[in-house]
C-alpha cells in the first residue's frame, strides 16, 4: 500500500489528532518519511493541524 494512504488511514481510524512520532509508531514508517508525507497532505488540503505538531484528516 502507498505510504501516503497508510498515513491517511491511520489518522482516520485514530479519531483524534496525532503527532508525527505517534503516526510513525502506529504505521511502522520512518519519522522523516511521515513528516514529508504530512507536509504533502497539508498542501493538498487532506490533513490539517488543529494544534501545533498534531495532525488530523479533514472530513
Amino acid at each position: 500500500m502507498d505510504p501516503k494512504q497508510i498515513v491517511i488511514d491511520f489518522l482516520r481510524n485514530s479519531g483524534e489528532p496525532k503527532k508525527s512520532e505517534e503516526i510513525a509508531k502506529g504505521t511502522g514508517l520512518d519519522k522523516k518519511e511521515v513528516t514529508k508525507i504530512i507536509n504533502k497532505l497539508k498542501k493538498e488540503g487532506i490533513v490539517y493541524s488543529p494544534k501545533r505538531c498534531y495532525y488530523q484528516v479533514k472530513e
